[in-house]
């Protein structure tokens, strides 16, 4: 098997409006599918990201309070993915929860050491 990180990108959920139930649901949903992918030996590992962070630019001096974010969009978290080829890999991320609330997901190739 190969080695894929999958990005999740979805709104930032601080400007959002989300009843309790929406949210429960999705969590749910997404305990499930974590359960299904865990067990078939294809999760390596992942986490979900905190709100906090620093931008290091320019020359590695620059360093800013934040995270990138481009317009409303932020990065909230990864995971890594263990398939046998991009296409398997990216048809477990598609099947993920990540849509349900307006987020997208990009899976790449881990380069070989």
């Amino acid at each position: 098997m190969k080695n894929y990180i999958v990005l999740f990108r979805e709104p930032d959920g601080r400007l959002d409006d989300h009843t309790e139930e929406e949210i429960s649901v999705h969590r749910k949903n997404w305990t499930t599918w974590l359960n299904k992918w865990g067990s078939a030996g294809n999760l390596a590992g992942g986490n979900s990201l905190t709100l906090e962070g620093r931008l290091i630019t320019g020359d590695g001096t620059v360093i800013t309070k934040g995270m990138h974010q481009v317009g409303e969009e932020i990065v909230g978290g990864f995971l890594l993915l263990k398939a046998d080829d991009l296409d398997q890999a990216t048809q477990i991320a598609a099947s993920c929860p990540i849509y349900e609330l307006g987020g997208y997901a990009e899976v790449r190739e881990l380069q070989n050491q």
